[in-house]
């Protein structure tokens, strides 16, 4: 562009020099008409470039202009997608938080359940060697019972053990019931009932490890009633059936202080 601008005014210069001298001093008529005919036509055709030029820059300057605010559009757009993509983002790590805490709940509550369901559910209890199935009802109510008598309180234990088997019929505690019963029954002097109920719990588990206690305390019953010869059969009969028990040795010393 600087070139042809220097190159526009020497024309113009060369343009007015020849103006200002008379036409014979350097040229006949025609061919000074000729020069100046082709420097106008060469300063037409730089006005013309430089027309062509300064429009060409508008135009680029145009596209540049357009340019910007594409790039500038474009920047925008990319910064609302960043936002998005943070909020999105943000979305989904609160979704996961939140997915997460669902599932601690859910947790929680099935393990809730669980325990609330145990306190229902039958469990395995041992007892005296005794391995079987109780609901953790039935294990309380023994166990009050049982307190009970321990306390010394026998004639409502008594009515504790009673009513146990009323509520737990087939229990696998009923041995013990029947056996603990028949201790207070003997705690209150009632031996007749005592005898029952130490004879049902031989009936019902003959093999307990309690078993050859109750028979000697069917024999202590007939003794304090003065059956004085059925305690001697029971005490025979309790050692031939448990030779091995404890029970079996205080029944000889009986059977020895009997004669």
């Amino acid at each position: 562009m600087r070139a042809s601008a220097r190159a526009a005014m020497a024309a113009c210069l060369g343009t007015a020099l020849l103006a200002s001298m008379p036409a014979h001093a350097l040229f006949g008529d025609d061919e000074a008409r000729r020069a100046i005919l082709e420097l106008r036509q060469r300063h037409d055709a730089l006005q013309a470039a430089q027309q062509k030029a300064g429009d060409e820059l508008r135009r680029v300057n145009d596209e540049n202009t357009q340019m910007r605010r594409s790039l500038l559009d474009l920047q925008t757009q990319i910064d609302a997608l960043r936002a998005d993509l943070a909020k999105a983002r943000g979305q989904e790590e609160q979704l996961a938080r939140d997915v997460a805490e669902v599932q601690r709940r859910q947790k929680d509550i099935a393990q809730g359940v669980d325990e609330r369901l145990r306190k229902f559910e039958p469990g395995k209890v041992t007892v005296d060697g005794r391995e079987f199935l109780a609901d953790p009802a039935e294990t309380r109510d023994y166990e009050a019972a049982l307190a009970v008598f321990r306390k010394g309180e026998f004639p409502a234990a008594g009515a504790a053990f009673t009513d146990f088997m009323k509520r737990y019929p087939q229990s696998g505690y009923r041995a013990l019931a029947l056996f603990w019963l028949g201790n207070a029954q003997y705690a209150t002097r009632d031996y007749q009932a005592a005898i029952g109920n130490f004879k049902s719990m031989l009936t019902v588990d003959a093999n307990h490890p309690r078993a050859p206690e109750a028979a000697l305390s069917i024999a202590n019953c007939q003794l304090e009633l003065k059956e004085v010869r059925g305690a001697r059969k029971t005490l025979e009969d309790l050692i031939k059936v448990y030779p091995q028990s404890e029970a079996a040795t205080a029944a000889k010393d009986r059977l020895a202080k009997m004669r």
